[in-house]
C-alpha cells in the first residue's frame, strides 16, 4: 500500500560511527540540529546493522526520533507506529552451517539479543571488546540456541582474515566489514538496507531520485549507491567513500550537519540541491 507523503525526500542515516560517535558514545550536537531542521520537509530514517528495538539501541532510536527503521541490514522494516512493512527471517540450514563452522573454525559468530551474547568462540569477542573498549562485560550463553529463535542476521567479531574466510566458504552471504575492520556484518545475499530504503520509497510515495542516504561502513554501499545521493563519512571505510557521491568530515567535526549545508538540504543552500 502506498502512503503518499507530504515530505518531499527521505533521508538516511546509519547509526553507529555516522549518527554515534563511539569516542564519546554521543550523537554530536549538530547532527542533531541537522536533523531537526531535515525533519520539516523529509522522512528521517535509521537505517542500521542493529535492531533498533533492543535495548542497547532503543536510547538512540527514541533521540533521533525517525519516521522510520531499517532495521538489521534491510531484514526488518517499520514505519510509524511500529508497523513492520517487511520483514525476513534466516535460512535455518544456512545458519546451521555458519554455526558449525565458526566453530570449527575457530571464529567467533553470532549476536547479542535479550540480554544474552550468543557466540561462537566467545574468546575472541573478549579480545576484540577490550582491543575497542578496554573491557568485555558479556553474558554468553550458547550459541546453538539460536537455531531456535528468530535470527535475521549475525556478527562476525575479527580481523578481515576471517571475513575473507567466510566469503569463500559461503556465497549465500555477503560479510560487509565495519569501518574499524574488527568485525563484519553477515548478511544474506538478498538482503540489504537498499532494499529497505526501496521499500519505503514505495510506501510513502516519494521516488528514488529524491533519497539520501549517509553511513560509514561496507554494509552501507549497496544504500549508498542506491540512494540519489549517497554520503560517506570522512571516518567511512575507503571502499565506501569511493562508492560515495559525496564524502564529508568526521562524525566528530560536524560531518553530517556539514553534508547537509553542501548538499542543500536545508537553507541556506550552498553548492548542490535535491528535491526541489
Amino acid at each position: 500500500m502506498v502512503k503518499f507523503h507530504k515530505k518531499k525526500r527521505i533521508i538516511s542515516f546509519d547509526l553507529d560511527m555516522t549518527l554515534l560517535d563511539h569516542r564519546t558514545w554521543e550523537i554530536p550536537a549538530s547532527a542533531m540540529e541537522a536533523i531537526r531542521r531535515l525533519r520539516e520537509d523529509s522522512v528521517i530514517v535509521v537505517a542500521s546493522g542493529r535492531n533498533m528495538n533492543e535495548p542497547y539501541s532503543v536510547a538512540y532510536r527514541d533521540m533521533v526520533k525517525p519516521d522510520a527503521i531499517i532495521h538489521l541490514n534491510g531484514t526488518r522494516v517499520e514505519v510509524e507506529g511500529g508497523k513492520i512493512i517487511f520483514e525476513h527471517l534466516m535460512d535455518k540450514e544456512r545458519l546451521r552451517r555458519l554455526l558449525a563452522f565458526g566453530e570449527d573454525q575457530k571464529l567467533a559468530l553470532g549476536i547479542s539479543v535479550g540480554g544474552g551474547d550468543y557466540y561462537t568462540c566467545p574468546e575472541d569477542v573478549v579480545y576484540y571488546d577490550k582491543v575497542r573498549w578496554g573491557s568485555s562485560e558479556r553474558n554468553f550463553k550458547d550459541p546453538w540456541l539460536l537455531m531456535d529463535m528468530p535470527v535475521k542476521t549475525l556478527t562476525y567479531v575479527g580481523g578481515p582474515e576471517g571475513a575473507e574466510r567466510l566469503e569463500r566458504q559461503f556465497a549465500e552471504f555477503k560479510f560487509p566489514m565495519f569501518a574499524g575492520l574488527m568485525g563484519a556484518d553477515v548478511v544474506e545475499q538478498e538482503a540489504s538496507k537498499a532494499n529497505g530504503l526501496m521499500r519505503l520509497c514505495e510506501y510513502y510515495g516519494i521516488a528514488p531520485e529524491q533519497t539520501v542516504a549517509f553511513g560509514d561502513s561496507m554494509n552501507d554501499i549497496e544504500i549508498i549507491r542506491e540512494a540519489a545521493i549517497g554520503v560517506a563519512m570522512g571516518n567511512a571505510h575507503p571502499g565506501l567513500k569511493e562508492a560515495a557521491d559525496y564524502v564529508t568530515a568526521d562524525i566528530g567535526d560536524d560531518g553530517v550537519w556539514k553534508a547537509c549545508v553542501a548538499l542543500g538540504l536545508f537553507e541556506p543552500a550552498n553548492k548542490k540541491s535535491i528535491g526541489k
